[in-house]
């Protein structure tokens, strides 16, 4: 019967076919949202500030900020992270001058919770110049597989409620790096005393720092921990030059906002020269008049913690006093 009809009525019938067809399309298009091309007005009066920052996007569900899953701090932010104090564990004895909430604020986990085990340490530097708000922290961990990891963050510790233009990173130092870390755990510098003043052979004054930047140096290995702090002059600060240095120097490289604040590429050379001329002429670091004793050591924890037997209640770890407390002590 089509072949029976004329031809114009064929070409008819195929376009009727093909309109039908393209209608649901059609539809669809004609159902999207048009979203306007011009300026977004502003948020109506009263919107809470939350709402204001995102408009005109909804607001979440205020609910899932405490209740949604957040992704896990990496292995370089936390490398000692998942430990568990063991049934004769302790903490590490620590005396460095940094409490836990100050840590907290540097966005590193407190140095005093740390567990180290079998041939670990934990090397940390802090870097406070005496002209400037713009402090610097430095931390390498190395763990017994044989990796090490570095953590440093620099900011402005001045006039604000937090750090100012706070910045960080956290990164896997290249294999073979934890050896150079490990060889300073034999330092006789940790045998010296926490502060000194610098006696130029017989005739000596006490020195006074007007100028140049205070150094933080923390050791810390399974069972015991030492913190130096030299300040301002060249001979003092040229005693703990090695581990300055490798500690600078393992940071830099990774973030150009870091690496400027050490335009001479973390040497410490001349305060090097500084202090062998010092031993040369007859001279020597004495202990500062208000020098604190080391803190005691306690009994190195097992490479591998003992089970806790059952009955036994496991220490617990430090944190919050009460609900709502920051963990400050």
């Amino acid at each position: 019967m089509a072949a029976a009809l004329p031809a114009v009525f064929r070409v008819a019938l195929i376009a009727v076919s093909m309109l039908a067809a393209a209608l649901p399309a059609q539809a669809q298009f004609g159902a999207r949202r048009v979203v306007p091309s011009g300026p977004v007005k502003p948020p109506p009066p009263g919107t809470p500030p939350a709402e204001a920052e995102i408009w005109p996007f909804p607001a979440p569900n205020p609910k899932d900020w405490w209740e949604e899953k957040r992704p896990l701090p990496s292995e370089a932010a936390d490398p000692l992270g998942g430990r568990r104090l063991g049934y004769r564990e302790r903490l590490i004895p620590l005396d460095n001058g940094v409490d836990p909430s100050t840590y907290r604020l540097w966005g590193l986990m407190p140095l005093q919770w740390q567990l180290l085990r079998g041939d670990e340490m934990i090397l940390e530097a802090w870097v406070r110049p005496q002209a400037s708000a713009r402090q610097s922290v430095v931390r390498v961990t190395v763990r017994r597989d044989g990796r090490a990891f570095v953590q440093a963050r620099a900011g402005l510790a001045c006039c604000e409620a937090g750090i100012a233009r706070r910045m960080g990173f956290d990164a896997e130092l290249p294999p073979g790096a934890a050896a150079k870390f490990l060889a300073l755990k034999a330092s006789p510098i940790w045998d010296s005393p926490r502060d000194v003043q610098v006696r130029q052979g017989a005739n000596y004054a006490e020195s006074v720092c007007v100028s140049g930047a205070s150094f933080d140096v923390t050791l810390v290995v399974p069972g015991r921990s030492r913190s130096l702090r030299r300040a301002c002059e060249p001979e003092a600060v040229g005693q703990i030059a090695d581990p300055l240095e490798l500690l600078l120097q393992s940071a830099l490289g990774h973030d150009p906002r870091f690496d400027v604040i050490y335009p001479g590429g973390g040497s410490f050379a001349s305060e090097r020269e500084a202090y062998r001329d010092l031993l040369a002429g007859g001279g020597s670091l004495k202990p500062a008049a208000r020098s604190r004793a080391q803190p005691p050591g306690v009994t190195p924890a097992p490479d591998a913690p003992e089970p806790t037997p059952p009955g036994a209640e496991r220490p617990a770890p430090p944190g919050p006093a009460r609900p709502g407390s920051s963990g400050a002590r």
